[in-house]
């Protein structure tokens, strides 16, 4: 095929054959290799720099945080510090805090090195896709822009497993291209890669399982097509895989047996998962959910059908690459859907193949301007949807002003039960933030420290009595009982019954902290 014929069939997505390498072409291609990761770390920390304001974006990062503090000093997750997450999350937050110190600063910087990580892992995918470079910073800079959306500026498990599952994809389909184009099968070397990439993200959050399958699909299923892999050695591709896939956490779960503590890591790595996917939402509240974030990303998802309109069904590369990426949005869907609870967070798992999609869109668009005014409408268009979705977080964190215009609450609960605490004291957060029992350094009274877990709607997945917990820890007489009455609507029924039965018959407040919410309590044991 020539090269008029391919840039004519594909209206200039993709980039043209390259010539010989000479040494102009090499030192170019260095300075891209830096500049692009480079790039997109400077605009991750441009689009998520708001996110250091505040203490707590998402509660789900105090338990990790909590959970890496206390396996850095020898208490492990799941057995120290209770959740229904696998340890993925805890273990790179808690090797951030090694490196970097233990703050919340540290874990802001840890989501933003994760973006940017992910970004250019997409950068990469589109450009062995054939896309042209303009197309594939555009997907990068637009998946940045977006991760500040739908809670994502926490450093959540979608975010901390997003480069892992883009970097795997990415390899996927550099095998899916070479069978493709150059006739040659998959490698040994590449399913060793992907399949450690995917065993990382799968010790985060088993919800990348789809992901994994589509990695594997693309890396095998075109050479099986093409008869460039023949099926015993697929087979024995297939298993070699999802070994490695388990191997982070077959290694997590030896460790743990060699502690005696297997029955944990097993509990609050599947079984748990397993008893919180049992309560679903009802079809119309999930259906409600999934309009909303629709909606939060309008922009990228018109984009989208326009880049599935002009490449959806035609043959080529571009045609590929727009296929793979509604491949992909589907085998998200199904991540985003396998729980059953449709957060926020949960759509971020859309964002790397709808950025793909968006900027093949706004390319589109482009090139319908006069030639000399393509590339800088396509810059335009592309600024404008990455800064529409920054202005939607940052309108509200301005208008809310906590942070910025008035004092975090979070930080000042933690500053008035830091200054009644004393070394080696314990703290119970009933129904508020669990990150505080890092911020202050408390003793923890209970390994179920996430509110919704022990007092909240979440109880079935501990697979405890939980009101028999909740009572053993008030009797313990912790120094501090903090309640959030903003909050208080989120206890279960004998939860509320027994925090106010027994503070207001063994406690007494010592301090009241304002929160926009309403009060913040601190009881104390009486006399």
């Amino acid at each position: 095929m020539s090269t008029s014929t391919l840039r004519s069939a594909e209206g200039g997505l993709l980039a043209a054959p390259r010539p010989a390498a000479s040494p102009a072409l090499r030192a170019r291609a260095l300075i891209e290799a830096a500049f692009v990761p480079l790039l997109m770390l400077g605009a991750s920390l441009l689009f998520r720099g708001i996110g250091f304001t505040v203490t707590v974006i998402d509660t789900d990062e105090g338990l990790y945080l909590v959970q890496a503090r206390e396996w850095l000093r020898g208490a492990w997750p799941l057995v120290a510090v209770w959740d229904m997450h696998p340890i993925g999350a805890p273990a790179i937050y808690a090797a951030a805090i090694a490196v970097f110190g233990d703050s919340v600063a540290t874990i802001r910087m840890l989501g933003i090195t994760c973006v940017a990580a992910a970004a250019w892992a997409l950068y990469g995918l589109v450009r062995v896709a054939g896309g042209r470079q303009p197309v594939a910073v555009a997907a990068g800079l637009l998946y940045i822009a977006h991760t500040v959306l739908l809670f994502g500026l926490a450093s959540n498990t979608e975010v901390l497993f997003a480069p892992f599952v883009v970097s795997a994809l990415l390899l996927g389909l550099r095998g899916a291209v070479r069978a493709w184009e150059a006739g040659q099968g998959p490698r040994w070397r590449e399913l060793a890669l992907m399949g450690a990439l995917m065993g990382c993200a799968f010790s985060i959050k088993p919800v990348v399982t789809p992901e994994g399958c589509l990695a594997f699909a693309l890396l095998t299923f075109p050479a099986l097509w093409h008869r460039l892999l023949r099926p015993g050695r697929f087979l024995a591709m297939a298993a070699a895989y999802a070994g490695l896939v388990l191997l982070p956490s077959t290694v997590f779960a030896l460790a743990y047996a060699a502690r005696g503590d297997l029955a944990e890591f097993l509990d609050g790595s599947f079984l748990a998962p397993l008893r919180y996917a049992e309560s679903r939402l009802g079809a119309r509240e999930a259906l409600q959910r999934v309009q909303v974030a629709v909606l939060v990303l309008l922009w990228p998802m018109l984009l989208a059908g326009v880049a599935l309109a002009r490449w959806g069904w035609r043959p080529g590369r571009g045609g590929r690459l727009a296929r793979l990426a509604l491949l992909w949005f589907a085998a998200g869907s199904v991540a985003i859907a396998g729980p059953g609870f449709f957060y926020p967070h949960y759509f971020l798992i859309w964002m790397p193949p709808l950025s793909i999609l968006a900027a093949m869109g706004a390319w589109r668009l482009a090139r319908l301007a006069r030639p000399r005014a393509a590339m800088a409408v396509f810059v335009l268009l592309v600024g404008a949807v990455a800064l529409g979705a920054w202005r939607q977080e940052v309108t509200v964190r301005v208008g809310r002003g906590t942070g910025l215009w008035t004092p975090d609450p979070v930080a000042a609960v933690a500053r008035a039960v830091r200054a009644r605490l004393q070394p080696g004291e314990a703290i119970f957060v009933a129904n508020y933030h669990p990150v505080l029992y890092a911020l202050t350094d408390a003793r923890l009274p209970t390994r179920f420290i996430f509110p919704a877990h022990l007092t909240g709607g979440f109880t079935q997945v501990a697979d405890i009595d939980t009101d028999a917990e909740l009572r053993r820890v008030l009797a313990s007489r912790p120094r501090l009982v903090v309640v959030d009455r903003g909050w208080w609507w989120h206890l279960r029924p004998s939860a509320m019954a027994i925090l106010t039965e027994v503070l207001h018959r063994d406690y007494e407040v010592e301090a009241v902290v304002a929160e926009e919410r309403g009060p913040v309590e601190l009881w104390r044991p009486k006399p």
